[in-house]
C-alpha cells in the first residue's frame, strides 16, 4: 500500500520481464496507487469491511481497464482478498500462495512469519500457509510483534529505514531461529528494504520479489 515497496514492484516486474524477453522488452502495468494515509486509519479503527469495499472498487477499475490479472501490492490488506475477488471475474495473486510455493521449492516446513500485527495475529495469512501449503508456522512474540508493528508503521511506510530499526529485526530473527524456524518470511512488503537477505543467516522470502515474480510467470505464461 505505501509507495516505498510499490515503487519496488514496478521495478522488479519491469526487471524480471526485461529478462526473460530481452531487447526492449517491459513489463505492461496498470497502476492504482490509493492515499495509504486513510488505509492505515481505517487499519487501526478495525474497519476491514471499509477497507475491502475500497480495494474492490479499485480492483474493479483495473479490471475495466483491461487488467488479466490483479496483484494488491501488500500482505496486511489481503486480509480482504474474499472482497476483491468477489468484485472481479479476472484472477487475483494471492501473496501468500506465492509466499507458500516459494517456501515448498525450498523443501522447508517451519517458517517464521514477520510483518505488522494484522499479519502476524490474524489467520488470513497463516492459515494459508499451513492448510494449502502444509507449513507450521511461528511468529514473534508479543513484545517483538509490538517493536515490528512500531518499525513498520512509524518509521518504514515513511520511508525511514535506520540501522537500529534492521538490529532489532535482525535480533526477532536471531531469536526465531533459535527457536526452530528454518526459514523467514518477510511478511510486510516494506520489510525487504530495510533487511537485506545476506545480513541474515536463515533462508529469506522476500514477499515483494515472490509476488512480482509470481506475476510474472503468469503474465508471461
Amino acid at each position: 500500500m505505501s509507495w516505498q515497496s510499490s515503487l519496488f514492484y514496478y521495478k522488479y516486474i519491469n526487471q524480471l520481464v526485461a529478462k526473460q524477453l530481452g531487447g526492449a522488452h517491459s513489463a505492461k502495468i496498470l497502476m492504482s496507487s490509493v492515499d495509504f494515509s486513510g488505509i492505515e486509519k481505517w487499519s487501526f479503527e478495525n474497519r476491514w469491511n471499509d477497507i475491502g469495499d475500497r480495494m474492490a472498487k479499485e480492483a474493479r477499475r483495473l479490471q475495466d481497464a483491461g487488467a488479466d490479472i490483479i496483484v494488491l501490492g501488500t500482505n496486511t490488506i489481503h486480509l480482504t482478498a474474499a472482497q476483491i475477488e468477489q468484485a472481479i471475474t479476472i484472477p487475483f495473486l494471492h501473496i501468500a500462495k506465492a509466499t507458500g510455493e516459494a517456501i515448498n521449492q525450498k523443501q522447508l516446513k517451519r517458517v517464521a512469519l514477520l510483518g505488522t500485527k494484522f499479519t502476524m495475529e490474524k489467520d488470513f495469512y497463516t492459515s494459508n500457509l499451513l492448510n494449502e501449503h502444509g507449513l507450521d508456522d511461528s511468529i514473534p512474540n508479543i513484545e517483538e510483534r509490538g517493536i515490528l508493528q512500531h518499525i513498520i508503521y512509524n518509521e518504514l511506510v515513511k520511508g525511514k529505514f535506520t540501522a537500529e530499526a534492521k538490529k532489532k529485526c535482525v535480533q526477532i530473527i536471531n531469536a526465531l531461529k533459535a527457536k526452530g524456524a528454518e526459514g523467514i518470511i518477510l511478511g510486510c512488503t516494506e520489510l525487504p528494504i530495510l533487511i537485506p537477505e545476506n545480513e541474515v543467516d536463515l533462508p529469506v522470502f522476500d514477499t515483494t520479489m515472490i509476488h512480482s515474480k509470481a506475476a510474472v510467470d503468469f503474465a508471461l505464461g
